[in-house]
């Protein structure tokens, strides 16, 4: 049997084009390179004009907090959660007493009397430390054309393992006010909305608060409904502040509570209730289903506001910094509070005043605590988010 070597099969390239003999070969590579380079200049333009946009929108607000709503709306929210509660979570605060910056001035002869008018309930101090000047005692605010005081304020401590957190208090008898939904220029969005998107300026005299209204509409698991039109639809079993014809304002759970009738002008959802009943909603700690927010959310130690009503009807406003969900929900409970909600959460987003008279016809605001950060006159220019405001009837 003969052997033979069979030679490797040969290949063949063609000559890479010669670009000095072939002048079509620099056309062709020029091209892509400027098909390329147009699309990551799409690419990059699209957000880059979204976010030059936020940036410059008519609202009030801080560049900060501008460029994190655009990350949240453009799918960044899962990070942002994520920073947050690391970040929130990770610095519980210190201090066995309040900083007495961070704390109403005491105004002697400003505390309130006891008389039918006054908040009924007495607000407690914390068991176990030295009581701080001014904690627990209702300090009387404006007047209504009788004399007696529409707005009381306060404050309490609500988490004895934290002694120095504060969270301020606001009741506002409702007999003597109306209040008032006004959308934001961004939110709860849509076409633009009655009222610009501040305190309709014929009713700034009248103030006797104002202050934030809850989450950014896709994250707050509810509705909006202002004026006979629907941002979003209402919820079924959510946290609802509903306002009626005559000014009267409730907060309970839709469907059970409170529900439309032509007497509705407006709903502002946000979450599920936090305390029901004068005690804590069932599983509040626990955040299944995330009816309070992602999960974790409960534990940061951050600011946090919230709203309810107490046995008579009137409301009670609550806000402070460096509140978890559980000691945000101790101080509505404190205050007498039978059905809360939360509404907007962290700095830049919690804002109350009230509102007294300077001089005839001009009023000027007081921050319930002095370092909430936006201005006390926030809601009297354009704002990005919706909110409430109250005035005298």
């Amino acid at each position: 049997m003969i052997l033979r070597h069979r030679r490797p099969p040969c290949f063949t390239t063609s000559p890479a084009p010669n670009r000095r003999s072939d002048p079509g070969a620099w056309v062709r590579l020029w091209r892509r390179v400027l098909t390329i380079a147009l699309g990551l200049f799409l690419v990059l333009l699209v957000p880059g004009v979204s976010y030059v946009q936020a940036l410059t929108y008519r609202r009030s607000a801080t560049w900060q907090m501008r460029s994190v709503e655009w990350l949240r709306d453009h799918g960044g929210s899962p990070l942002v959660d994520r920073i947050e509660n690391w970040y929130y979570t990770a610095h519980a605060p210190t201090g066995s007493a309040p900083d007495p910056a961070a704390l109403p001035a005491v105004v002697p002869g400003a505390a309130a009397t006891v008389s039918r008018f006054a908040p009924s309930t007495h607000l407690p101090v914390l068991a176990g430390h030295s009581p701080v000047p001014g904690e627990g005692a209702w300090v009387a605010g404006r007047p209504d054309p009788a004399g007696a005081p529409a707005v009381y304020t306060s404050f309490v401590r609500p988490d004895p393992q934290h002694p120095s957190v504060v969270a301020g208090v606001a009741w506002i008898r409702a007999g003597d006010t109306r209040a008032h939904l006004v959308a934001g220029t961004r939110e709860p969005g849509g076409a633009p909305w009655p009222g610009n998107a501040q305190v309709a300026p014929s009713d700034v005299p009248r103030l006797v608060a104002t202050f934030n209204s809850g989450w950014k509409i896709n994250g707050a698991r509810g509705g909006f409904y202002l004026a006979g039109r629907t941002a979003r639809p209402l919820r079924a079993g959510q946290a609802s502040f509903v306002i009626d014809s005559s000014g009267v304002a409730q907060v309970g759970v839709w469907g059970r509570d409170v529900t439309m009738s032509p007497h509705v002008v407006a709903v502002r959802q946000n979450l599920a209730l936090i305390v029901d009943n004068g005690r804590a909603a069932s599983g509040l700690m626990a955040n299944q289903g995330q009816r309070w927010g992602n999960t974790r959310n409960q534990y940061q130690y951050t600011w946090r506001s919230a709203v309810g009503v107490d046995a008579r009807g009137d409301l009670i406003y609550v806000g402070g910094v460096n509140l978890t969900l559980k000691a945000l929900t101790t101080a509505l409970t404190d205050a007498g509070v039978v059905r809360g909600m939360e509404l907007d959460i962290h700095s830049a987003m919690v804002s109350f005043s009230s509102w007294a008279p300077s001089a005839p016809g001009h009023v000027v605001p007081a921050k319930l605590l002095p370092n909430m950060s936006r201005p006390a006159d926030r809601y009297l220019a354009p704002d990005q988010r919706d909110f409430f405001y109250l005035t005298l009837r």
